[in-house]
């Protein structure tokens, strides 16, 4: 399980592309390295990955991306040099300051609109139509693993506004109109939607 607070970004240093499958390895932040293992599980831009080797002088961890990840999630556009978001999982105990999530992606949506002011940063995402049943004004959403709260809906957008902290500590700040994001509905959301919908269609 993951918070959605994203403990800090890591650059793609080398990039191993084979037949629908990818090694890609990161430089973690030092903080980042501490008591990583073998097997341990990583966000990526909020996708869950397993941690398959480790360079500990360099804080070089390497990751495998099968098939259906590089699919369904931006990762597999990434190029060497490109900066992730990164989230260790949670452990029993720990502070949720964002919100439970899976580290399993949704969807993927494209930035429309990016809207710079003296003292807000809002950026609009357009998602497939079949997704915007489950966004709703001031609910959550993980974007690239960050947790946020929806800001205004409309047809087949939605957007976030983005305090300066965020902008700090995650890659939004570099998103541009076009940019793929990964998507991860609010578990909760999706579950009393399609519950309210299976009763409704039996009616």
């Amino acid at each position: 399980m993951f918070t959605g607070i994203i403990q800090g970004i890591a650059q793609v240093v080398t990039i191993h592309k084979k037949t629908n499958f990818q090694t890609h390895i990161i430089q973690l932040p030092e903080h980042l390295m501490q008591g990583l293992t073998l097997g341990a599980s990583v966000a990526h831009n909020g996708c869950c990955l397993t941690v398959t080797y480790i360079e500990h002088q360099q804080q070089l961890v390497s990751f495998d991306l099968m098939q259906e990840t590089l699919k369904v999630t931006n990762l597999g556009l990434l190029t060497e040099g490109d900066y992730v978001n990164i989230e260790r999982a949670a452990k029993f105990g720990d502070e949720i300051g964002g919100h439970a999530m899976s580290g399993h992606i949704s969807a993927t949506a494209t930035v429309s609109q990016v809207n710079i002011s003296e003292n807000n940063h809002q950026v609009w995402f357009s998602i497939p139509p079949q997704w915007m049943k489950y966004i709703f004004a001031k609910g959550y959403i993980g974007i690239d693993g960050i947790s946020l709260t929806i800001g205004d809906v409309e047809k087949d957008r939605f957007n976030v506004n983005l305090i300066p902290e965020t902008l700090q500590r995650t890659n939004l700040k570099n998103r541009t109109i076009n940019d793929v994001i990964n998507i991860e509905i609010d578990p909760q959301t999706q579950a009393i939607v399609d519950t309210v919908e299976r009763v409704m269609a039996t009616k």
